[in-house]
């Protein structure tokens, strides 16, 4: 069983056995052998609910923390599934799932899909899908907002398009993290940049040869692919003022205002816009509260993944991993190919790729000291990778609220996210041959 000893200690002073450390980390490998695994051997994502693998893996993660009695244990998960960033992120879910609902109730949602089928050709609408969501989530430097904003939109348009729901999501989750991993105001670009001590533009600068050709390539293949779009019926005409809580929402995401307060004014101009067109308020807070008991099982899925990952870190799982990836560090491509791995696998065992760039950060900083590797390299490859991470694991925030909002499995967009493995293949190939070339 694993021992608790100071979580403060730096990766290079005690180093933690591997039974330890592999022990450490087992719930986040029973739960992708519940849930992953499974899933593919049967392959079926709604068979296997990954709230049942979640709740698996976190008594197991309470029974492997030995040490102090089982109370304390069970504060320690408490603790983690309770922290303010958890705890912001469920306002988002239960404010999304009002607005969403509330917004479909009132008519906004058909009037803004008749809008775009109307304006756009068929074999257009998912690039003109995909690129909304890169210059959205760009503007305003959050993926959850682009998600919340797009989703609702992304799975009506699927619908009147007889599409595959889980693609159309798989679209905006791509173009998401697009905007994310770029962004000026993005939190993983301010983490990356104080992580490596470096400018904001000069980051921006390295990324842009990594991510764009990365978004080119998804969007060229996006339009090839649309070629073969059949005609989609247009819905009727309807009342365009219908589309203004969708504006509100974009508008103010746009200018960068906190995810909630946008949320809250998308809210409001639907429950006026109601009022306007005559619906019962009754009614409007029918739809509200029904969106928001739609949200329960994904607050559920959050609070355990929290907590099952709060016990890995306090098990040292993070430190065993830290320990090992920088032990076997050589040359120029080899720091960044262990700066990659490095966020990436903190990614996989936090699912915040935030946590992972502030967790690997220092390391990585180290490692480019060391070996001569040019800090806005590193940062990018920070903020490219923890992307990556984040956009294909079923169990992050952004695809359990995409996929909340569209009501499928969390692991169902995962075979149409082409873009995180273009940016995959684009950040392999910068380190294997070093480019931007001025940063090496």
């Amino acid at each position: 069983m694993v021992r608790i000893s100071d979580n403060n200690t730096s990766p290079g002073s005690v180093r933690i056995p591997s039974r330890r450390g592999w022990l450490a980390l087992s719930p986040v490998i029973l739960f992708l052998l519940l849930y992953v695994a499974v899933s593919l051997v049967i392959d079926d994502f709604y068979r296997m609910p990954i709230a049942v693998a979640l709740t698996v893996s976190s008594a197991w993660s309470v029974i492997i923390l030995r040490g102090r009695p089982l109370l304390k244990r069970i504060e320690v998960f408490s603790r983690a599934a309770g922290h303010s960033n958890i705890l912001y992120m469920l306002w988002v879910f239960i404010l999304a799932g009002a607005f969403s609902a509330l917004a479909g109730g009132i008519g906004s949602v058909d009037a803004t899909v008749a809008l775009a089928l109307r304006t756009f050709p068929p074999q257009f609408v998912v690039p003109v899908l995909f690129f909304a969501s890169c210059f959205i989530s760009l503007s305003i430097g959050t993926s959850v907002g682009t998600v919340v904003a797009l989703t609702p939109l992304a799975a009506q348009i699927a619908g009147a398009a007889e599409g595959d729901v889980a693609f159309y999501v798989a679209v905006v989750l791509g173009g998401a993290f697009f905007g994310d991993n770029l962004s000026f105001i993005s939190d993983t670009t301010i983490a990356a940049t104080r992580s490596l001590g470096c400018d904001m533009a000069d980051k921006f600068k390295a990324n842009l040869w990594i991510a764009l050709p990365a978004a080119i390539a998804t969007l060229g293949l996006y339009i090839a692919t649309g070629r073969g779009t059949g005609e989609i019926p247009l819905p009727p005409e309807t009342d365009w003022i219908l589309i203004i809580p969708y504006l509100v929402v974009l508008a103010t995401a746009i200018a960068g205002i906190n995810v909630t307060v946008v949320l809250s004014l998308g809210i409001l101009s639907a429950i006026l816009l109601g009022i306007i067109k005559g619906i019962p308020l009754l009614d409007m807070a029918t739809s509200a509260g029904n969106g928001i008991d739609g949200m329960g099982n994904l607050i559920i899925i959050t609070l355990l993944a929290a907590g099952m990952l709060g016990m890995i870190k306090e098990a040292g799982g993070i430190r065993f991993i830290l320990e090992r990836l920088t032990s076997g560090v050589s040359g120029r491509r080899g720091g960044q190919t262990v700066i990659a791995l490095l966020v990436a696998v903190v990614n996989l065992c936090t699912a915040n790729n935030t946590v992972a760039i502030i967790t690997t950060g220092s390391i990585s900083r180290d490692i480019s000291a060391r070996y001569g590797i040019d800090p806005r390299k590193s940062a990018s490859l920070l903020d490219s990778t923890s992307c990556i991470v984040q956009c294909l694991i079923p169990y992050g925030a952004q695809t359990l609220l995409a996929t909340s909002l569209a009501g499928i499995s969390p692991a169902a967009p995962f075979p149409y996210l082409y873009y995180p493995f273009a940016l995959a293949v684009m950040v392999t190939l910068s380190i294997i041959f070093l480019f931007p070339r001025r940063l090496n």
